[in-house]
């Protein structure tokens, strides 16, 4: 008799923020942590160090934390493939920085060419923040339409102000000034929201970040994209790309283009066929998202090696051992 064929998986991949201290201990005795010298060849960084002993103040710095995380999450992209537990995958999709790895993933980009990038995405990123300050908040409790239109409103006051990300429904982020974000947080009763601060490095996914895109280019002209195994659904539109695709431009219009990440997860969960989404790395944050935007798909988090269970993907479904959210 025939195997049952698998259930289609999508892979996601956290973003800036799920950092923490000592993040990778919990890999150390994994095969998986081999890829962690060779990481630190392409980059320069002592990723070790980073990820075992540096103190949270340190892993605030933008490139810094960036580097952690990616190594993170292709940490445990590699234990699960090795467990099984990604069989079934048809497509990849990552928040922001989580795109180089849904690249990797997808076979699109190789581990050091990524991390390269994400060294050089770090230090533009960092380096344009210090060129031109700015900050980041949530807007909670209101739909996508009033946020853009109270930051447009905003913006027209003479305050700097974008939409950064669109997360899940009732969670827009913003980008943009101290003032402005300051401002749209005076307003925001009027449109039933509250805005939470984010602690950051700089106004992302914005204008602001126009210089960073200028010197992150340069590298990923540079680079060599693959065709891959597998689509990656890319933030800027939503939309499914091959590694044939032109991720150079994709990848430099996402620093300063919102994240489309409400919609991303759409895509997965429809034109894609998703029925479950497994999301590798630190943290939790993005089955949360998905939990709103999609209730009806399984949402799996893989953040430690405590949570894959070997026996292929259908183990993965353990809620005990794998953290469902539903």
């Amino acid at each position: 008799m025939a195997a049952e064929p698998a259930e289609p998986i999508g892979l996601v991949f956290p973003g800036q923020g799920t950092q923490r201290q000592g993040m990778g201990e919990p890999w150390r005795s994994t095969p998986a942590w081999a890829v962690v010298p060779e990481i630190s060849r392409c980059t320069g960084e002592d990723i070790e160090e980073l990820v075992l002993r540096a103190p949270a103040e340190r892993l605030r710095r933008t490139d810094l934390a960036q580097l952690a995380i990616f190594t993170v999450s292709v940490l445990a992209l590699l234990e699960a493939r090795r467990l099984g537990l990604t069989e079934g995958a048809v497509a990849c999709a990552g928040h922001s920085l989580g795109e180089y790895t849904a690249l990797v993933a997808a076979g699109a980009l190789s581990t050091s060419d990524a991390a390269v990038l994400v060294a050089a995405r770090g230090r533009a990123m960092r380096e344009a923040a210090e060129e031109r300050s700015g900050t980041m908040a949530v807007l909670v409790g209101a739909g996508h339409d009033e946020v853009a239109e109270l930051v447009r409103e905003v913006r027209e006051s003479g305050h700097p102000l974008w939409v950064a990300n669109i997360n899940a429904p009732g969670q827009v982020v913003i980008s943009g000034s101290e003032e402005g974000v300051e401002q749209a947080g005076a307003e925001s009763p009027r449109i039933g929201a509250k805005l939470i601060r984010v602690a950051v490095g700089g106004a992302f996914h914005s204008p602001f970040m126009a210089p960073a895109a200028d010197r992150l280019r340069e590298v990923l002209d540079r680079t060599p994209f693959s065709a891959g195994q597998l689509p990656v659904v890319a933030n800027v539109d939503a939309e499914p790309h091959s590694g044939r695709d032109d991720w150079p431009t994709l990848s430099t219009r996402q620093l300063t283009s919102p994240v489309l990440w409400e919609r991303g997860v759409r895509t997965l969960t429809g034109p894609l066929g998703c029925r479950r989404l497994v999301e590798l790395g630190a943290g939790r944050t993005l089955s949360g998202m998905i939990r709103r935007i999609a209730p009806e798909v399984e949402a799996v988090s893989l953040d430690s090696p405590q949570a894959m269970v070997p026996g292929g993907s259908r183990a993965a479904a353990a809620p005990r051992a794998a953290g469902v959210t539903r």
